[in-house]
């Protein structure tokens, strides 16, 4: 697979800088979180053929009714989870294209990524390897059921919508580690929320409306 990093004109690196001012403008504050996404072409995520509207603020459908979230979106859950500082290990649950795999990948110590779609995962593995991510394990599997062989995680994100977060994924969180996920019925209502495991606890925040996927069972 050959890939254009680099990207040109709709794709170039400074309308992926139009993208992070747009993201400050937003209220996304995490400089870490900015500068891998200034450096992470996302265009290389979705098909050819959406590939000038990589860089707006929207989601983009990746094929098997799936879709890439809004850059905004990446943005906010992956600074929400590393708000307790450096984590050695986040559990993703839908690796999806890849695009939010990779901005972890580079802000974490390693990544263990579920995807329930087989062809969607195969081809965000060929194009994680090409960005030389190393850092990322995958397992094709149910998400629900989380990802118990790596557990405790100190960080987990799912990247779509049920009624109430798995009590499995809860059990898999260590002390004082943090899942972020949105909670509600596909199609409105649904509230993103970060959940943090205490000592012989959990403390939920709700934060922004979102609007994601459903959360699925069982493999395609």
């Amino acid at each position: 697979m050959i890939l254009d990093l680099q990207g040109i004109g709709m794709t170039s690196p400074r309308t992926r800088k139009r993208m992070v001012q747009r993201l400050e403008e937003q209220g996304i504050s995490d400089n870490r979180v900015l500068e891998i996404m200034r450096n992470t072409p996302r265009h290389i995520f979705v098909d050819e053929a959406l590939a000038s509207r990589a860089y707006e603020d929207t989601a983009l459908p990746i094929g098997f009714n799936q879709t890439i979230s809004q850059p905004y979106i990446v943005a906010k859950m992956t600074g929400l989870l590393l708000l307790p500082g450096r984590l050695s290990k986040v559990l993703e649950i839908g690796t999806g294209c890849g695009y939010q795999t990779a901005i972890l990948a580079q802000l974490v110590g390693h990544v263990y990524s579920v995807e329930r779609i087989l062809a969607l995962q195969k081809k965000a593995k060929d194009i994680l390897w090409n960005l030389k991510l190393k850092n990322i394990s995958y397992l094709y599997a149910d998400g629900n059921l989380g990802w118990a062989d790596y557990a405790p995680f100190d960080g987990i994100l799912v990247a779509a919508a049920a009624p109430e977060v798995p009590e499995v994924l809860l059990q898999q969180l260590a002390i004082g580690g943090v899942l972020v996920m949105p909670i509600g019925e596909a199609g409105g209502g649904q509230i993103l929320q970060r959940v943090t495991r205490t000592t012989g606890n959990y403390k939920t925040e709700y934060l922004e409306a979102v609007s994601f996927v459903p959360f699925l069972p069982g493999k395609e």
